[in-house]
């Protein structure tokens, strides 16, 4: 029993370890999201993919408009109707 216990506390700290991991990434796509974002007309669903962009590619091109030339994973990334997925 103490076995069990011992290995359920070793895997939670390992759980716990990689979802501080990532969400320190998260702090970055916020802060550069909301920045992109913040003139849009529809913010949540600019947030949303914004989001969804920048933890995919690790980055976010500058300004609230264009400068896509910045992040090619960006500017690619396309949704299921063959537009631009990324805000």
């Amino acid at each position: 029993m103490k076995i069990a216990f011992a290995i359920l506390l070793v895997v939670t700290l390992v759980v716990s370890t990689l979802v501080d991991s990532t969400n320190a990434g998260s702090d970055f796509c916020d802060s550069k999201c909301n920045v992109r974002c913040s003139k849009a007309g529809y913010q949540d669903r600019c947030l949303k993919y914004c989001g969804i962009c920048c933890e995919a590619c690790q980055c976010v091109p500058s300004g609230t408009y264009g400068n896509k030339d910045e992040c090619p994973c960006y500017r690619d990334k396309k949704n299921s109707k063959g537009k631009p997925k990324c805000p």
